[in-house]
């Protein structure tokens, strides 16, 4: 396959000055506290998959298959800080919200970081004198639905599940292995890497910004692939046929005629079929048969 060397969108500066503000201040926590949050979730329907969500902001989340219809959760919980009091007040302010309705289990952690009005989006970095993290390890059934977000301190990691997967991360890598569903895998900082047990059967999304994506297949992959790299190359272990390229967009903005091209190259292998998305500005694409 053909280098591929076309222009990506660069990150906004606003998100680095928040990992670095991050960073400094760890460096003037000196006291830390840890406890370790054991619990058992039934399936309240076992002849159906059951969906996990976790949301969290710092540390790491683990997610394994383990036989039977239960999710066993571990959630080590760090808190570091100033003074002790800083500690106390950490925990009043943070906390493990576990909730569950019928088989969609809900695992959030809240404290003051989240926006509470309209005009506050997602986050927001203030230095609160602590910072508390959760690393979760989590134990599932195969055909669990995920859903998993975390920001920093931590990676993401999958391996075995069958379901469908919504994964994201700011600073850190995501990594699904032996996975069998579909869905999308992204973060800031790190690679993505995906191995799949069974080829997905629908669209799938893939991106980073300062890392690579390589993907796993196994024999029979037939499916298009729509990538897009600035300082790096994609390449395929699989035959592939070039898709024609995309055609140029008419756009009116203020008055004049704008005319743009969206800067994917898409192969097809085998006899084609879902599509899947790879994007990435520094770090490689890479299309690999399952070993």
């Amino acid at each position: 396959m053909k280098k591929a060397v076309i222009a990506l969108v660069l990150l906004s500066g606003s998100l680095a000055a928040a990992s670095a503000a991050i960073r400094d201040r760890e460096s003037s926590y000196p006291l830390q506290e840890k406890e370790e949050i054991r619990r058992t979730l039934k399936s309240a329907d076992p002849s159906h998959p059951l969906t996990l969500a976790v949301d969290n902001v710092f540390g790491g989340i683990d997610v394994q298959v383990v036989d039977g219809t239960e999710v066993e959760l571990i959630a080590s919980k760090t808190i570091r800080a100033k003074t002790q009091e800083k500690i106390a007040r950490a925990k009043v302010d943070v906390d493990l919200k576990i909730t569950q309705q019928g088989n969609d289990i809900d695992l959030y952690v809240d404290g003051p970081f989240r926006c509470q009005v309209q005009d506050c989006k997602g986050l927001r970095w203030r230095n609160w004198g602590y910072e508390v993290a959760y690393d979760f390890r989590l134990r599932v059934p195969r055909r669990t639905n995920l859903t998993l977000r975390t920001v920093n301190r931590g990676s993401i990691t999958v391996r075995g599940v069958e379901g469908d997967f919504d994964v994201s991360n700011v600073n850190g890598p995501v990594t699904l292995e032996a996975v069998a569903g579909a869905g999308s895998a992204d973060t800031v900082n790190g690679d993505v890497r995906v191995a799949f047990v069974r080829n997905p059967a629908s669209a799938c999304s893939f991106e980073t910004v300062n890392g690579d994506i390589r993907m796993a297949f196994a024999a029979g992959l037939a499916a298009d692939f729509m990538m897009k790299t600035m300082h790096g190359e994609a390449s395929s272990d699989f035959e592939t046929i070039r898709l024609p390229a995309e055609p140029i967009k008419r756009e009116t903005r203020e008055g004049k005629t704008v005319f743009r091209r969206g800067g994917f190259t898409g192969v097809r292998i085998g006899r084609g079929g879902p599509e899947i998305h790879c994007e990435t500005l520094n770090g490689d694409i890479l299309i690999q048969k399952n070993k």
